[in-house]
């Protein structure tokens, strides 16, 4: 795979970005691509390793050694169809992954592992630029019909899927859009929403009809829904957002990270009624959550002028290097700092928010915090302990809540009669993605709970293979790791 020697003789260069200071001016994408000659170069330094560890690494199983090897000899359209056949949005993942495959690269034992996802975003962005990208209806069509609810990457990829086996494939959407957090979630910085509309208008050539603005569980009922379709998939992931309960969380200011980012991209496409403004603009933001999604609110707060940027994570700083408890190759919980970390904001690790502070009017002007320390336990969860003598309150008026989901809405759940387990995931195993009820089956975050966006898409690769096979009594659609017939 590759070149012999190449992880000998070239080092590691992924892309680099605009300077800070002119990529804030504005909300898009800002990475400065390689040269075709540089590419090459990085898809060489993949070796012959013999057992690709790589492969263990990426959920959807993604033929890796071979699409370098691809890159490196210059066979960008074979590259792409290799690519395509295991992912069905590599645009996405090649922009939004975490690459637990590079975490998983033999290189990376002892030196810097390939740049596999940068690889297979510029795969894919060739293959768009070349046309090689194309709409493949199905020849033949079942008498099939499948609803699938949600449009985040593990609906689209389940749809995709189902409608590639002749069903016929209805995706219902209650927000205006197609796309879900990829739209709604995700700064423009970080994707440009032309990246999902041209996906979406190959799956809309291909025949998948996407009804938006629909509510199912309230502007449709779950069960006349079911009576409709022969399937019916739930991919609406993990909504219920994770609370901070302590004194003055009601007050106005404090605010959740997904309604915050939603809202700047809806206002970044062009909307601009909003019922109440969500703007950092010369405001002292802190915020609290130390994950993407904290990232992403950091980047739009800066965006939006603010006075000052904090980060506030209640765990203790990682480190840089891989931490002896959790060898290659496993994902390993070191330090990332993000671009947007790189634009202006300040972190701080160890410190617990004990309290939000407002004025007479219910307006944030404040909050009090504490240092803590985890303190181990053998055998047992380390224990949090607050740091006597380190209150300290500070000057806030925007408190953005990052902390993650505790499971999915359960309208729809609760009108099936669909178990859940104690964090609202709806319970499937994946033995084949079934619910407790014959013909709904359910994928992504809303079975697993809040995840990876390949994941999400894995998610929904398998459901449908399943979903194929309880309409047709076998299905051929592919398994993980299993290709689908060269396409692009």
């Amino acid at each position: 795979m590759g070149k012999t020697t190449g992880f000998l003789e070239f080092e590691r260069k992924i892309e680099a970005y605009d300077p800070a200071e002119e990529r804030v001016k504005h909300y898009k994408e800002f990475t400065v691509p390689l040269k075709e000659p540089e590419l090459k170069d990085q898809g060489a330094r993949c070796m012959d390793c013999g057992i690709p560890f790589c492969h263990s690494g990426c959920p959807l199983g993604n033929l890796i050694p071979d699409f370098n090897d691809a890159v490196y000899r210059g066979k960008w359209e074979k590259a792409a169809e290799i690519l395509h056949s295991t992912n069905n949005f590599p645009e996405f993942t090649g922009r939004l992954c975490p690459a637990p495959c590079e975490e998983a690269c033999v290189l990376g034992i002892n030196e810097d592992p390939v740049t596999i996802e940068n690889i297979e975003k510029n795969i894919v962005e060739k293959a768009f630029d070349k046309g090689w990208v194309k709409a493949v209806p199905p020849t033949n069509r079942t008498t099939k019909k499948v609803a699938v609810i949600g449009s985040g990457p593990a609906g689209l990829a389940t749809a995709q899927q189902l409608n590639r086996a002749g069903h016929s494939v209805t995706v219902f959407e209650r927000d205006e859009k197609p796309g879900g957090l990829l739209r709604y979630g995700i700064p423009d910085f970080k994707m440009e929403k032309n990246v999902i509309d041209r996906r979406l208008a190959v799956l809309e050539e291909e025949g998948i009809v996407f009804k938006c603005g629909v509510h199912v569980g309230v502007d449709i009922k779950a069960d006349a829904l079911k009576a409709d379709f022969d399937a019916v998939v739930l991919c609406g992931g993990a909504t219920v957002r994770r609370n901070l309960p302590i004194e003055g969380a009601d007050l106005k200011g404090v605010v959740q990270a997904m309604d915050f980012l939603p809202q700047n991209n809806r206002r970044v496409a062009g909307v601009t009624d909003f019922e109440i403004e969500l703007i950092a603009k010369d405001k002292d933001v802190v915020v609290i959550g130390g994950g993407d999604t904290g990232s992403d609110c950091i980047g739009t707060s800066i965006r939006h002028g603010a006075n000052s940027v904090s980060n506030f994570e209640i765990m203790p700083m990682a480190t840089t290097e891989r931490p002896e408890g959790q060898p290659w190759p496993y994902w390993p919980m070191r330090l990332r700092t993000s671009s947007s970390h790189k634009e202006g904001a300040e972190r701080f690790f160890s410190i617990s928010t004990k309290k939000f502070v407002g004025d007479a009017d219910g307006n944030l002007k404040g909050l009090v915090t504490s240092e803590v320390e985890w303190i181990k336990q053998p055998g047992k969860r380390p224990l949090l302990q607050e740091v006597p003598g380190t209150e300290k309150e500070w000057k806030c008026e925007l408190a953005l809540l990052a902390l993650g989901f505790t499971g999915s809405e359960m309208t729809v759940a609760e009108q099936l009669g669909l178990e859940a387990d104690n964090r609202t995931n709806i319970k499937a195993t994946e033995k084949n993605y079934a619910t407790n009820v014959p013909g709904v089956f359910v994928a992504g975050d809303q079975r697993r709970g809040q995840s990876l966006i390949v994941w999400a898409i894995s998610e929904g690769r398998q459901a449908a293979h399943h979903v194929d096979a309880y309409l047709m009594g076998k299905s051929y659609l592919p398994l993980k790791g299993e290709g689908d017939l060269p396409r692009v």
